[in-house]
């Protein structure tokens, strides 16, 4: 069984297929298990890492509490265990904090991060107060309403039972994320690191709107912008073949030639 240690924590992930790396983090309700139809799609022409963060699947959950600050050092762990270079990481909203600040952390080894359905934790006072604004409007939904659309729910009924139960088998929840973009990065330390970033999203995203993310693309020099049409929050799940073309898309041309110093 693959296991990294993250400052004592076992972590456990798995490494699938060959070719250039793409490591998935999985969001609140994931873990490595759920991004089987991405791993049976992209391992034929790509090496697939998938993890679990502390907390969560087969990771070590036996800390009394789980503070978000952590995750990202639990995806370096995998980095250097394996000792990946040149890897595309791909976050799922929450995840997608913990992928950019792993990728901070390593920008030897990552050369891009699709911030899928999130802002990234990026530090900055127009993107907060747009972000706000898109949870005002999603918390007056049913949780399953802001992830799955209506349709998919209705007319897969057996995919939507799977999604929520994937859940629980976590220990953490998402309150034990409520610190992960605290003191996030600035737009400037994501230029200063070389690691290029692209935002991945759906046009029928309940929790951050298009609005948000394309701002966020505009502040961000250089960072490319994936909107799906009619694909929601949870794309990864309910649009299984548009994300899988969208993040292929990205491994294939997102490169980052650049030269910077390893964080220590």
């Amino acid at each position: 069984m693959p296991i990294a240690d993250s400052d004592g924590t076992a972590v456990y992930y798995e490494r699938h297929g060959s070719g250039p790396a793409i490591l998935f983090v999985h969001g609140s309700g994931g873990h490595h298990a759920a991004w089987w139809q991405q791993v049976a799609a992209l391992r034929e022409e790509f090496t697939v890492v998938t993890v679990d963060l502390r907390g969560f699947g087969r990771s070590d959950s036996d800390m009394s509490e789980f503070d978000g600050q952590d995750f990202p050092g639990d995806v370096v762990a995998v980095l250097d265990r394996e000792d990946l270079t040149d890897v595309m990481l791909v976050g799922q909203s929450i995840g997608s904090v913990a992928a950019l600040r792993a990728a901070l952390l390593r920008p030897r080894r990552v050369s891009s991060v699709v911030l899928g359905h999130s802002l990234g934790g990026v530090s900055h006072p127009e993107l907060r107060e747009l972000a706000a604004a898109d949870r005002a409007e999603a918390v007056k939904l049913p949780v399953i309403d802001r992830l799955l659309t209506k349709e998919f729910q209705r007319e897969r009924a057996d995919l939507t039972f799977l999604f929520q139960q994937m859940g629980t088998f976590n220990a953490a929840r998402m309150a034990d994320l409520r610190n992960l973009d605290t003191d996030g990065p600035t737009l400037q330390d994501i230029a200063d690191s070389g690691v290029r970033v692209a935002f991945l999203a759906g046009e029928r995203d309940a929790v951050l709107s298009v609005k948000t993310v394309t701002r966020a693309h505009e502040l961000l020099p250089g960072s490319h912008l994936e909107i799906v049409p009619d694909a929601p929050h949870s794309m990864y799940w309910e649009a299984p073949a548009e994300y899988n073309r969208a993040v292929a898309r990205l491994r294939r041309t997102l490169t980052a030639p650049k030269e910077q110093k390893e964080t220590a």
